[in-house]
């Protein structure tokens, strides 16, 4: 089973979560040196199923991976949404889907581009195409179990 890779924009990653980005409206802050786009994505670390839920950012390194890609593994977090933002200005392939039923839709970010996953979406693996694969990730922190798994029958494979 092959899938494309499609471009990230706001529109067409919408069902799934946010991208982040600086681009529309914005503030000049720090006597007019800097653009603030605000509020860009929700944090949402549901706090009524767990009240030591918080808001958290931790630091990702991942292994590179390469076009094509082969995939048979999905995976969400229904009590938190998950924020990456690269560390460095290369693309990165984003798998997200409706659900373990439905065909995955694969995206490329540009570089300057991190997404914020809504609470429950499912998503693949964290997908770097260069090193080093560094990310820093706002998500939830707490002690409640937060990953539900999926692993497909055949693997997917991205095209380039």
């Amino acid at each position: 089973m092959q899938i494309h890779i499609e471009p990230l924009t706001a529109a067409a990653f919408a069902p799934f979560g946010d991208v982040l980005e600086a681009t529309g409206d914005f503030r000049l802050i720090n006597a007019g040196l800097c653009q603030r786009h605000h509020d860009r994505a929700r944090i949402d670390v549901a706090p009524e199923v767990s009240p030591d839920n918080r808001p958290g950012i931790s630091i990702f390194k991942a292994e590179p991976r390469a076009l094509p890609y082969s995939f048979d593994l999905i995976e969400r977090h229904p009590e938190g949404s998950q924020a990456f933002l690269p560390m460095s200005e290369h693309p990165f392939l984003v798998i997200v889907s409706q659900g373990p039923a439905a065909t995955p839709r694969a995206f490329l970010t540009n570089g300057a581009q991190g997404i914020n996953l809504h609470r429950g979406t499912w998503h693949g693996v964290l997908t770097p195409l260069h090193a080093p694969g560094l990310f820093a990730v706002v998500d939830r922190i707490g002690t409640t179990p937060n990953l539900e798994e999926f692993r497909y029958p055949a693997p997917f494979t991205v095209l380039g």
